[in-house]
Formats: structure tokens, sequence, C-alpha cells
């Protein structure tokens, strides 16, 4: 859990807008869920979203079998969550992966329903189908007692604004940027070997200055000025 708390505070000291932290399983029982909800909400995070499979879990596009929790289980790390926390401004978002294992429709709408009932702020209702055609199932019958989250990673084609008509709450682009990185960094050194050089790529990286604003250079220097 420390790797995954300090990676969100750096974040959180650096952006102007509401961090959702992805918290996983929630790192072990509801014991582990309650350290970590005194532990994220103490450093500022606005959210964190916990998800209902089994430990040691699978990524939810990495082929293998996906073995979710007990939904009763599932909905106790919830309450406890919500019970320690300390503020209203702290929110715990509940991510059931049902579709994801092959559950269908019917049993991620049961689990919704009890993880709402048990006091998560929101459900993330995640599916690795090609098309939004299975979260649209899921929306059509969704009642609105909390509002949904949807990862589009799979769906891209789907607008986000066809997602809230449908409604959806909230849009997590959760990979895109580590992957347009992934991309750019191949594409940038497999140039430099090829060419011999940068001078080339220059025109199209970020400058110095750039660099140094992003780390606030001016800033720590005129504490010496």
């Amino acid at each position: 859990m420390t790797d995954y708390l300090q990676a969100a505070v750096h974040i959180q000291r650096r952006v102007g807008v509401p961090v959702v932290a992805d918290c996983d399983t929630g790192f072990g029982g509801a014991m582990n869920v309650a350290y970590l909800v005194h532990e994220y909400e103490a450093a500022g995070i606005t959210a964190v979203c916990i998800e209902d499979k089994l430990y040691p879990k699978l990524n939810s596009f990495a082929p293998g079998q996906q073995d979710l929790l007990d939904t009763a289980a599932f909905a106790r790390k919830i309450a406890v969550a919500k019970r320690v926390q300390h503020g209203a401004d702290f929110f715990v978002i509940a991510r059931t992966e049902a579709l994801i294992s092959g559950l269908g429709v019917d049993e991620a709408l049961h689990r919704a329903h009890a993880y709402a009932d048990s006091g998560a702020d929101a459900v993330l209702v995640h599916s690795k189908e090609p098309t939004h055609a299975q979260v649209g199932a899921f929306l059509d019958r969704w009642d609105g007692r909390v509002p949904i989250v949807l990862v589009p990673t799979t769906y891209p084609g789907w607008h986000f604004d066809d997602a809230v008509k449908a409604g959806a709450s909230l849009v997590i682009y959760a990979n895109q940027g580590l992957r347009a990185t992934i991309d750019a960094l191949r594409t940038t050194f497999d140039a430099i070997v090829t060419r011999g050089g940068s001078a080339d790529l220059e025109p199209s990286l970020a400058s110095l200055s750039d660099v140094f604003a992003l780390q606030r250079l001016r800033q720590w220097q005129e504490l010496d000025d």
C-alpha cells in the first residue's frame, strides 16, 4: 500500500483537481481497508476505488480466471471504509468486476445494489467488451441510487458525452496517458538510434524551459534569493 499511497500523494501535490486513487482489492481484509482509508484521507486524497476481486488479483484485461470475493464480504469492506472515514469530503468508490468475470449484467446489478446499500458513494462497473452494449444494458436497468463510473478502455468509440446521457456520472481514461508515453518513448529513441542523433526531433520535443516550469524550478531558486 505504501508505494500506491506515495504515488497518489505526489500527484495530489502537483495537480489542482481531485485525485481518485486505485487501491486494487483494498490490500487485504476489512481491517486493511480501514487502515488505507485512514491513510489516504489523512493525505488529502479525494477518493479511493476498491474492487471486488480476490487477492492476489489479476489485471482485468489479462487472460485467465477472474475470481470475485463473495458479495456480502465485499459489501462489509465498503461499510467499514465508510464507517472509519472522518470527513464528509472523502469518497469510496466500489468497483465490481462481475462483467469482467463473465457473470453478466444481472450479477453486476446485484453487486452494485449491495455495494450502494453498504454506503459506497459511487459504483464503478468494468467491462472488457469491444463495444459499450454491455455497460449500456447495465445503465438501462440501474435505479440511480448512487453515481456510476465507467472505464472505456476496450470500447473507446463511445463518446463520454453519450455515456453521461446514458446514465454514467464519471468516465475514467485510466491508462491512455501511460500508453501514449510508452509509444512516444519508443518512437523517440528508435528515431535517435536510426538517425544517429536527436536534431530532427527537437522541434517536437518539450523544451527544457517546459521541464523547469513543471519542476517549479524558479520558485525553488527564489528561496535562495
